[in-house]
This record gives C-alpha cells, sequence and structure tokens, in this order.
C-alpha cells in the first residue's frame, strides 16, 4: 500500500487535508470515507479497513472535515450540511485527479452523512454505512450541556476533550429527513453495525435497513464497539465490504 498526501479546496474556501491510500496495482475502484463525528482521517477503524481494502485493489480516500485535523477552516462554522459539502468536494478532488469514487463509506455520523450526500455524488454505485444512526439529529444529545454564548458558539466535551462548536450545529441537524432520503436512494446499500453498540444503538441499523430498498444487505459486526477498536473486526468489515462492493463497481472482475 502506497498513501498520498493530498489536498482540495471545498465551496466555502478551505483547503482539506486528506490521504490517498493507493494498492499496490491499479485499483480497481475508489471508495470515499466519512470519519465519525469530531473524528479524523487518521483514526485507527480507517487506517485499518483501508489497509484491507487496499489489498484487494480498491483505492480509499480519508479526509479531515473542515476545522477537523489537518483541514482549514473553523470546526465552529460547520454543521452536517457543510460535512456533506465536503463530501461533494472530495468526490470532484478524486474525479478530477484520479477517478471519481465508486463507494462511499461511513462511520456513525459520517455514515448520516454519506447517505444525505449519496444524491450529489452520481458516480457511486454502492454505499456503505458503518454504527451510523438513523437521524442525524442522534448526536444532539452530547451537546445537550453546551452554553452558547451571545456569539453562538460553546466548548463542550467530545470523547474527553474540549471542542468549539456553533450553535447552528444543533439546529441544522433537525433540517434532515434521513430516512425519506434512504428509501430513494436507488443504489445498493451494506449496513454494518454491532449488537452492542452503546453509543448508536442497532435499533438504528434497523431502521435504515427497513427504509432501504433492495438490493439491500446487513452484515453484524459481533462483538466489535462502536469504533470498531479491535483491529480483527476492521479487516473483517473491510474484507466484507470489498467483496461486496466489487460486485458493483463497473468492469471490475467478481
Amino acid at each position: 500500500m502506497q498513501t498520498l498526501t493530498t489536498e482540495f479546496v471545498n465551496d466555502a474556501g478551505a483547503t482539506l487535508s486528506g490521504l490517498l491510500d493507493m494498492p499496490d496495482e491499479e485499483p480497481i475502484g475508489y471508495a470515499l470515507f466519512a470519519h465519525c463525528f469530531t473524528c479524523g482521517k487518521s483514526i485507527a477503524v480507517i487506517r485499518n479497513i483501508s489497509k484491507q481494502l487496499t489489498a484487494e485493489g480498491i483505492a480509499l480516500l480519508r479526509f479531515d472535515f473542515t476545522g477537523l485535523g489537518q483541514s482549514g477552516g473553523e470546526f465552529a462554522e460547520t454543521t452536517f450540511t457543510s460535512n456533506t459539502a465536503d463530501l461533494v468536494a472530495a468526490a470532484k478532488f478524486l474525479e478530477r485527479e484520479y477517478k471519481a469514487p465508486a463507494i462511499l463509506i461511513g462511520h456513525s455520523l459520517g455514515g448520516a452523512a454519506v447517505l444525505a450526500a449519496a444524491e450529489l455524488i452520481p458516480s457511486a454505485t454502492c454505499i456503505a454505512t458503518i454504527g451510523a444512526p438513523s437521524d442525524p439529529v442522534h448526536v444532539a444529545h452530547l451537546l445537550s450541556d453546551a452554553e452558547f454564548g451571545t456569539c453562538g458558539i460553546a466548548e463542550v466535551n467530545i470523547g474527553g476533550r474540549p471542542i468549539k462548536i456553533g450553535k447552528q450545529f444543533k439546529s441544522d441537524l433537525e433540517d434532515h429527513d434521513l430516512i425519506d432520503g434512504i428509501s430513494k436512494l436507488k443504489r445498493p446499500l451494506m449496513v454494518f453495525h454491532s449488537p452492542i453498540d452503546t453509543v448508536v444503538g442497532i435499533e438504528h441499523a434497523e431502521k435504515i435497513y427497513k427504509a432501504a430498498k433492495h438490493p439491500k444487505s446487513f452484515v453484524s459486526l459481533g462483538k466489535a464497539d462502536h469504533l470498531v477498536s479491535n483491529a480483527e473486526d476492521a479487516y473483517f468489515l473491510g474484507h466484507v465490504l470489498s467483496a461486496w462492493a466489487k460486485y458493483y463497481i463497473p468492469n471490475s472482475a467478481t
């Protein structure tokens, strides 16, 4: 596997930082990964899934959303809507410099983001979610104790670290009807979820699966936690995802 450092500019003018993991030989297709809420492109689950995908011939672009990691912009000014716009910008970058993504993958809130962005990324022939909420507003409970000042910004503790977030992020979450969008996807969907996920309950996977039209698939992640922190669980996920996606990647050998 070879990892290339990449940069691209989103519609708001911010420079976003990405890593493009490439197989040793010509890729059979490209995937685009959306990380979890306030996480980043280098979180272990993404690295491990990418390691498996590239070993099986699929290239993967992972990037930091606006204001996170090495990306420019202010996270306090972002919303779920701007996250989906970042995904579209990433897809356009791939199309312009390499090849348009055939696979969209999203973890946790990133899963909700790829479902929302799918209609704006026509090259994506299949979509996979990992521990995704059926409604973006699910993450609002993390902001329940936030005290927004007159400037509309609050500092909250997410995963043991302080982060500034804007009031508009919370209100924007309520403007998205993900279930209606899922019912209109008209593309193959794979739902990965752990039955013991304590962050996003398994009932969310059930709602996503029921809303989707066929072809759709569900894969239980057994004893995996929400972050799929055990490498073997992530490798299993990547292997199943690769085998499934190759069926839908144009001109790929299955």
